[in-house]
């Protein structure tokens, strides 16, 4: 709203210094500020808020061989996600253009999955019902807001010349299109059918994927707020005639808006972190976790960048695939043996690890060595054509 309010006072007294509003980076620095300020003095009261209603973590009890304790943590406070949402939606409601499609989608889709994460919170600290929201009613917000973000992309006027086409790397001049079904009837646009199911796959997928890396103090806060980082890059080439001319990429008319967002996000994370980082004072729960990998997710859905997810989000894509290899090689080995084995001591992979004797707090700086690493490399990708 600032953003506006300044706009229209320099058009009407023409103050000198106004003008620098009109630039993204601009606007980015002042968001990514706003929203580092809201998250350490807002987090504070939070925090102190949810201790005083004793909204605290209910750890499960009890350990034994290759079993990680948590019982330490018992009474720390949650729903700390609360801290993520209003600090990076207050910064982009003041820094950024909210009347543009890309915006207002990306911070409708934050706030969507936040919501869900919230209900599922209250259930859990509130009401002490450790079972927490249903799966079916999380998997019915993930696959309503992957049709609400798949809609908009696909049949919004902005977007019909790119709808379907995402970046393809390491091949020059090249890009995947999903609209493989457009002319199977005639008359009848039919890329949806693809196009659709793979936005609720991918926010479904992203949206779980931190919820399962949220094991660890700092982790998820961490590793997403660097993933932002790199996402506020890759928008800004996206919405930038000069660097997406460059790196012979798909310039996004309107995308560049996203910058604000996405260093919003960043410093959020950031700031969070004063207080979620070892020894934690406060989770950030599912309120935090789904509402940052839907933000994730449909960040890199709108700058056509989801084909470099593995890479950019490697240790989300690491932690989610050793759950789902632990999982099924349980299953596959107590099917053919009658007894179940296990690939890894405990999964998510952080657990294992952990299970093995490292402390927390080198676990989860690895992790964010490895996904500052892997950031790099997905912007180096962008050369390598």
């Amino acid at each position: 709203m600032l953003y506006y309010l300044i706009q229209y006072l320099e058009s009407v007294f023409e103050p000198p210094g106004f003008q620098v509003i009109d630039y993204i980076t601009v606007r980015a620095a002042l968001a990514a500020i706003t929203a580092l300020l809201i998250a350490l003095f807002a987090g504070r009261s939070i925090i102190r808020w949810l201790g005083h209603k004793q909204l605290g973590e209910q750890v499960r009890e009890g350990i034994h061989a290759g079993v990680v304790d948590h019982t330490h943590k018992q009474g720390t406070p949650s729903m700390g996600g609360l801290i993520i949402l209003i600090s990076v939606l207050g910064a982009t409601l003041l820094w950024g253009a909210v009347a543009e499609v890309y915006v207002w989608l990306i911070m409708l889709a934050t706030a969507w999955m936040g919501a869900f994460g919230f209900a599922d919170d209250y259930i859990k600290v509130v009401k002490r019902d450790k079972s927490g929201l249903p799966a079916r009613i999380k998997l019915i917000g993930q696959i309503s807001l992957g049709l609400l973000v798949g809609s908009v992309l696909y049949f919004h006027p902005q977007f019909s010349d790119i709808r379907t086409l995402t970046y393809l790397p390491f091949v020059a001049d090249e890009t995947l299109n999903y609209d493989v079904l457009r002319h199977f009837v005639d008359g009848v646009d039919l890329g949806w059918v693809i196009y659709i199911p793979v936005v609720i796959f991918i926010l479904t997928a992203l949206s779980n994927a931190v919820n399962l890396t949220d094991g660890l103090d700092g982790l998820a806060a961490g590793v997403t707020g660097i993933v932002a980082v790199g996402l506020t890059a890759l928008a800004y080439i996206a919405g930038n005639a000069i660097f997406s001319d460059f790196l012979n990429e798909m310039l996004l008319p309107g995308a560049g808006e996203l910058t604000v967002f996405a260093a919003a996000l960043a410093a959020s994370c950031f700031g969070f972190l004063w207080y979620n980082g070892y020894p934690a004072t406060v989770f950030m729960g599912d309120t935090g976790a789904l509402s940052l990998g839907a933000a994730v997710g449909t960040l890199t859905l709108m700058i056509h960048k989801e084909l470099l997810l593995p890479l950019l989000c490697a240790v989300f894509f690491w932690e989610t695939l050793s759950v789902i290899l632990q999982t099924s090689w349980f299953k596959y080995t107590r099917k053919r043996t009658g007894v179940g084995k296990r690939l890894f001591k405990m999964a998510p992979i952080h657990h294992h690890y952990e299970a093995k004797g490292w402390h927390e707090a080198k676990i989860v700086l690895r992790f964010w060595l490895i996904t500052a690493i892997t950031v790099i490399a997905t912007l180096l990708v962008l050369r390598i054509r």
